[in-house]
């Protein structure tokens, strides 16, 4: 008997006692087919209802559309989530239409996720967050097959979490402002959505409340070059760690200039999309933001971190408005970055998991196998 086979056999059998086999919530239960030994995907849309609506430089909303997803193997169900907030171009008809096509049941071992990427590559290119929900579900289900969380099966420390930082943005009703910054309390670090006309004001409300350090997302929204250089110094003056996607993404020259002037690190977000990114990003950026929704998950998500340590570049991690299902996946390579937003469950009213935990702003990974959470 090989080792996998005898991790399968040793857990199985209390897993599948163990493990939920829906999602209430999504009224529509995964199928249990006893040990067909094969792949079984279902998965449902479920819109997020967000706490408070999101301002951005380019948009502004108050649901982001979801899909749940389940893969089932054995008995024991694996659960994955794609979210999609408008700028990634995708939809609930996109990824329902891709998951759709997906024939998971050719495969009989879910530890071939390498195989599984390449087979979806095959199916339709993009698809970042359809492929992703795919991905998370896999290495749920693979690390209860395991009986061990992710960041233990890659060597990670979990006290090295950094702090997490909380989302907040810019709102003309100063009670639903101040809601909003009094929310904050609990955190660490406080990162500011900014690219709109009020930039300073709501940096300026903020210190009147806390002095906690700030970082800024501008959301490609600061369109000249000198204005954004005076913004880095302004904010570098007001406890600020680093800027997020200050300028466009098409404008690699603009921004390259700005990092060379600049007093705070400049990071990639709308830049970054995937791996062959990473190399792009270092002619410009100080640091890239990681998110599984634009990764297609865990599996490539790792491999950027890795490549960026290796290129000198600071490493954020962040997440989509989404439920505790893919917040605690990214919350497994917490250990691997400088700096974390994993916020997205905070945001939205109403999450359907239990899963990563912010204990006194830092980042807490549940010592649960696979991605750590547990449906609600």
């Amino acid at each position: 008997m090989n080792r996998r086979n005898f991790i399968k056999t040793g857990v199985l059998g209390a897993l599948i006692a163990a493990s939920p086999v829906s999602i209430s919530a999504l009224g529509e239960p995964a199928r249990k087919t006893g040990k067909s030994g094969r792949l079984n995907l279902s998965f449902a849309p479920y819109e997020l209802q967000l706490r408070h609506a999101f301002n951005l430089a380019r948009s502004q909303r108050t649901t982001t559309p979801d899909v749940q997803v389940q893969i089932e193997f054995d008995g024991v169900i694996g659960y994955g989530e794609a979210s999609m907030p408008p700028y990634l171009g995708e939809s609930v008809a996109s990824v329902t239409e891709f998951l759709g096509k997906l024939d998971l049941s050719q495969f009989s071992d879910p530890f071939r996720i390498e195989d599984i990427h390449e087979y979806m590559e095959s199916v339709a290119p993009n698809n970042r967050a359809a492929k992703a929900a795919v991905d998370i579900a896999l290495h749920d289900l693979t690390g209860k097959i395991m009986g061990q969380p992710w960041y233990k099966i890659w060597g990670l420390n979990p006290e090295t979490t950094p702090n997490t930082s909380f989302t907040i943005s810019y709102d003309a009703n100063p009670e639903e402002m101040r809601k909003k910054i009094e929310e904050t309390a609990p955190y660490k670090v406080v990162k500011v959505k900014m690219g709109l006309d009020h930039d300073k004001e709501i940096v300026e409300a903020f210190r009147k409340y806390s002095d906690v350090p700030i970082c800024v997302d501008a959301n490609q929204g600061w369109n000249d070059r000198n204005k954004a250089l005076e913004m880095c110094h302004w904010l570098a003056e007001r406890n600020c760690l680093f800027v997020e996607q200050p300028m466009d993404k098409s404008a690699i020259d603009d921004t390259a200039w700005l990092r060379e002037r600049s007093p705070l690190p400049i990071i990639a977000d709308e830049f970054l999309q995937r791996l062959p990114d990473v190399k792009r990003a270092a002619q410009a950026y100080d640091g890239i933001n990681i998110k599984l929704m634009k990764s297609t998950g865990m599996h490539e998500a790792y491999q950027m971190a890795t490549l960026a340590r290796a290129l000198g570049m600071k490493v954020m991690l962040g997440c989509m408005t989404e439920t505790s299902c893919a917040v605690s996946a990214a919350s497994q390579l917490a250990p691997l970055v400088d700096w974390a937003d994993l916020d997205g469950n905070l945001l939205i009213a109403n999450d359907i998991f239990d899963g990563m935990k912010i204990i006194d702003g830092k980042v807490t990974i549940p010592d649960r196998p696979g991605i750590g959470v547990i449906p609600v």
